[in-house]
């Protein structure tokens, strides 16, 4: 957990004074929306169907449950009493009124709380690994090099202008939990030879419009100079990116159009000129930012403790076996909260349940909470001898559904029903096929499968990589969906391949069916994955099935 320091502090009153002086001059008349609008973005606030929009960042995912709980309280106070979690480790609030919103910023700044810079053509809010500094296997904590460049890069006056929004997200482990494929950077923590603490740095990935993988621009950075690389990329980007056409003012774009190893070459020479500048990231001051996360005192218990010996409950179990994975100390625990109950919005937390969570945070998980970009929550340190008191309580308050990584774990964006870009629905969408696959028997024998959806073209539900991809469009003022299958996000990120004709709203949930039914009938054996059996069969087989009787 990093703590801000009076610097932070000033730094984040500062900004609310601004923007409540900004917000006064636009309700006074004094600036109209359009004068307006690139302030509010600035400070993630944006202009939706219904209302105003304000998006808060959770930078690297890491909540304390002070943070969570004043989130529960501007949720109560400010809106309709909850939040909507995103695949960005965003929280949005989506019915939050223009005069309020500068208390509202105030009451999270007092606990480290902002959103700047969650909107914009900036860099955006960096992402990392929910499961940071607790998974086995990592070369470091990945949130000390998050924390690094969102120190540097939050208002940097030569970025705070890029052709257009810019992400960045960060892994140190084998297994991508941070989608690093599909971001504008996306970075690897790793060692060379040597032993020598780097990154691999990819660049160019993105979904929307023209959806492409990242690309590697340099197999291995040294940690010493990550800072002055990604600077690197941001002034090639700043200066060669198209400002002319807003559909290719992405870096996919650019990196496309030159190709990789030229936009790489353009790189290298870049970085020859700041490499050894101030830019270094010395020991000293990885160091100081290391110091400022406070980490837990695990103690030492027994890996299979004997609570979990003696709990027999057959929905225990399955909880157990589908929502808890492995921590690095013996006798700790990383369990995933579901924010997908059967029927529900995905991602949505009531102010109840944020506050119950942050209490459950206190008692059991050192004070932390995590949130990762399939739009769900996590306790990070919890010992093995709690899990079923924890279980009981989480089962409580509705976020004990045991279907992590299953297929009713929908992504999906707030679509139609609140944002004004929205061609067609996708709650509604996620709440029907949560329902046609709420026996969890079932969900289990289909194994690991993603579904994605997203309102429109610009993929805020990640839609081309979901095993199942589900994207609105309109047709002549009728919502249809495309289906996409076979892409992913991990460290085999693929874009997924689309089978066929856009189909009716009121057909998207047969559909699934279908797919899902080929799927079972189809596989190689019953523990093939659903997207290795797409990657062996290809669409065809599917295809023939959603359309034979269409």
């Amino acid at each position: 957990m990093y703590a801000y320091d009076e610097i932070d502090r000033a730094f984040l009153s500062e900004r609310v004074s601004e923007f409540r002086d900004q917000v006064a001059r636009r309700l006074s008349g004094e600036l109209t929306e359009d004068e307006f609008k690139s302030l509010r973005l600035m400070n993630g606030v944006y202009l939706q169907l219904h209302a105003y929009m304000f998006r808060v960042a959770i930078p690297y995912g890491t909540l304390s449950s002070a943070q969570l709980r004043r989130l529960a309280a501007v949720a109560r106070k400010y809106d309709r009493g909850y939040g909507h979690f995103t695949t960005r480790q965003n929280i949005q609030y989506n019915w939050i009124k223009l005069a309020e919103l500068p208390d509202a910023m105030e009451e999270l700044a007092e606990v480290g709380i902002h959103a700047i810079q969650t909107s914009g053509n900036c860099v955006r809010n960096i992402t990392a690994d929910q499961w940071s500094g607790v998974t086995p296997g990592e070369v470091d904590d990945p949130r000390i090099w998050a924390e690094v460049l969102r120190q540097y890069t939050t208002l940097h006056p030569e970025f705070s202008f890029l052709p257009r929004k810019f992400k960045i997200a960060i892994t140190a482990s084998d297994h991508d939990r941070a989608a690093i494929k599909i971001h504008d950077i996306g970075l690897k923590l790793k060692r060379n030879d040597e032993g020598r603490l780097g990154f691999e740095v990819l660049v160019g990935g993105g979904l929307g419009r023209t959806p492409f993988i990242g690309k590697t621009v340099n197999a291995f950075v040294p940690a010493r100079d990550i800072v002055s690389y990604v600077e690197a990329v941001l002034r090639v980007y700043n200066q060669c990116g198209r400002r002319d056409n807003i559909y290719k003012a992405r870096i996919k774009i650019l990196v496309h159009e030159l190709g990789a190893e030229a936009f790489a070459r353009d790189v290298e020479a870049e970085w020859a000129q700041i490499r050894d500048s101030a830019l270094v990231v010395d020991d000293d001051m990885v160091a100081d930012i290391r110091s400022r996360f406070s980490y837990p005192d695990y103690q030492e218990l027994p890996e299979t403790p004997g609570e979990l010996v003696r709990e027999t409950d057959p929905h225990f179990r399955t909880w157990l076996h589908n929502s808890v994975a492995p921590h690095k100390e013996p006798g700790y625990a990383i369990v995933t909260l579901s924010l997908k109950p059967v029927g529900g919005a995905p991602g949505d937390a009531t102010a109840e349940q944020m506050d119950a969570i942050a209490d459950l945070a206190d008692r059991y998980s050192f004070g932390e909470i995590r949130v990762g970009h399939e739009q769900n929550l996590a306790l990070p340190n919890v010992a093995k001898r709690d899990l079923p008191a924890l279980w009981r309580a989480l089962d409580r308050i509705g976020v004990a559904t045991p279907n992590v990584n299953l297929v009713s774990d929908i992504i999906a964006c707030p679509g139609l029903d609140y944002c004004s870009l929205a061609n067609a629905r996708s709650i509604p969408v996620a709440q029907e096929l949560t329902r046609r696959f709420a026996d969890h028997d079932l969900a289990a024998m289909i194994g690991r499968l993603h579904i994605n959806i997203s309102g429109c073209i610009n993929a805020c539900g990640h839609h081309h990589v979901g095993h199942i991809g589900i994207l609105g469009v309109e047709k002549n003022g009728e919502e249809f969906y495309q289906i996409t299958i076979g892409g992913r996000a991990d460290e085999g990120a693929v874009v997924g391949t689309l089978i066929g004709p856009a189909v009716r709203f009121t057909e998207v949930a047969d559909v699934i069916e279908d797919i899902v039914e080929a799927y079972l009938a189809l596989r190689a054996r019953p523990d093939e994955l659903f997207i290795d059996a797409v990657a062996r069969l290809g669409v065809q087989p599917f295809k023939e099935r959603v359309y034979a009787t269409r």
